[in-house]
């Protein structure tokens, strides 16, 4: 069995840390642990600046700062990278009071001299909408948890500009890789790189449990100041027998017997501190769509007990990372959607681009056949791509020319 145990490098550090973006300052949001600082590290590393990371949870750095506002730039002048500018990386700055108002002014100043770097949890992304004063002075990445094919350390393969989906499904299935072992690694220890590199079931259960403590305790109190955390622990344990399908929150609320306005707070703090993500149902051209219950997806997969939607959490992760990648890189405005009927027909995934219906995808742990409503939904949304993503290694079957049958450790492993 090939398992995978060494520094994953990750996509965003060839397309966050692209030239073409410029002078712009990279900011890098997403899950706690799923690798923000090892991935600035990194860049930092690569381009000789390894001194001047600065983590701003540390007291020594947030010491230099109020002694004097420019603290890093004598190390910054020392540093020689050739004709590269220097990265800067400021981690955590986020949780500094004025943060935005510090980075204004240290990039106004320094932006000719040095790039910057800025990384942090979910709360980075949250809190730059509230008043931007940093408006045209950085770009928004994100860094999930680790996708197949960058476990496999294989290239990732993305849409072109304008691009229908069929080609770009024909160019990823022509690279014929597959990966079932290491899927079957992902499947058990989940995206975020310490658990999945040491590939052991008790230090993934405790550093399981760590993270949902951490993010009951700290994050959704930074974030939300909801005080009632005891929700988030116990949400945290009932969701995965709710993901994959839509969410009541009437129902929750009978289930932990609390009010529906606490449910709502808790869930809607779950997904601003990324313990889950959601997707909207999609209604137009679709007779009788359900319209209003969205979707919830853990992005630590593996803690879903039941296979089956372990899997469909798997392959929803999956589309979400190459959505934000795509969307990252300014391939296009992608949305990771699914559709419903009132009479319970469902497609598990629809991906939208720039607001037209681009590619339907069904999630299947053994089931190889086509159920006929996926080709019905096909006809209705203007003929897309269909695919139905199988759990089963070796499967490839092309039912009809813009329908495909493909295992996901080949399908994603391209």
């Amino acid at each position: 069995m090939r398992y995978i145990s060494h520094m994953i490098k990750r996509h965003l550090e060839e397309i966050g840390f692209d030239p073409a973006f410029g002078r712009q300052m990279r900011f890098i949001a997403g899950p706690r642990q799923a690798g923000k600082t090892t991935l600035a590290r990194r860049v930092l590393s690569a381009n000789r600046s390894d001194h001047l990371y600065f983590n701003w949870d540390m007291r020594e750095t947030r010491s230099a700062f109020r002694k004097d506002e420019r603290f890093f730039e004598s190390s910054l002048r020392e540093t020689k990278t050739g004709r590269d500018l220097p990265w800067i990386c400021f981690d955590e700055i986020h949780k500094m009071p004025g943060w935005k108002n510090i980075l204004k002014g240290i990039f106004d100043r320094f932006e000719n001299e040095a790039r910057f770097v800025v990384t942090g949890s979910a709360r980075l992304d949250w809190f730059r909408k509230s008043g931007d004063s940093l408006a045209g002075r950085y770009f928004l990445f994100h860094l999930n948890p680790v996708s197949l094919t960058e476990l496999a350390g294989h290239p990732h393969v993305a849409p072109n500009p304008d691009e229908d989906a069929l080609p770009y499904i024909e160019r990823t299935l022509s690279q014929r890789r597959s990966e079932p072992a290491l899927l079957d690694q992902m499947l058990a220890f989940g995206g975020f790189p310490e658990p999945l590199t040491r590939a052991d079931e008790s230090f993934y259960r405790r550093w399981q449990n760590e993270m949902t403590d951490r993010l009951a305790r700290e994050d959704v109190r930074d974030l939300t100041r909801i005080t009632a955390v005891e929700n988030i622990a116990v949400l945290m344990q009932i969701m995965p027998e709710r993901i994959g399908s839509p969410l009541s929150l009437k129902a929750l609320a009978e289930d932990i017997e609390t009010s529906h306005t606490s449910i709502r707070n808790a869930i809607r703090a779950m997904e601003l501190t990324c313990a889950l993500f959601f997707l909207s149902p999609y209604s137009a051209k679709i007779a009788r769509a359900v319209k209003k219950e969205r979707k919830a997806y853990f992005f630590d997969w593996a803690r879903c007990p039941d296979p089956a939607r372990r899997f469909e959490n798997y392959v929803a992760a999956e589309w979400k990372t190459r959505l934000d990648l795509w969307r990252d890189r300014g391939l296009g405005n992608f949305d990771l959607m699914y559709i419903r009927t009132r009479d319970g027909k469902e497609s598990d995934f629809l991906i939208v681009r720039d607001r037209k219906p681009w590619l339907l995808c069904e999630a299947k742990l053994q089931d190889e056949s086509v159920a006929r409503h996926h080709y019905l939904q096909v006809r209705a949304l203007g003929e897309i791509p269909f695919i139905q993503i199988i759990g089963k290694n070796g499967v490839f079957k092309r039912p009809s020319p813009g329908a495909f049958v493909i295992s996901a450790s080949r399908f994603f492993a391209g």
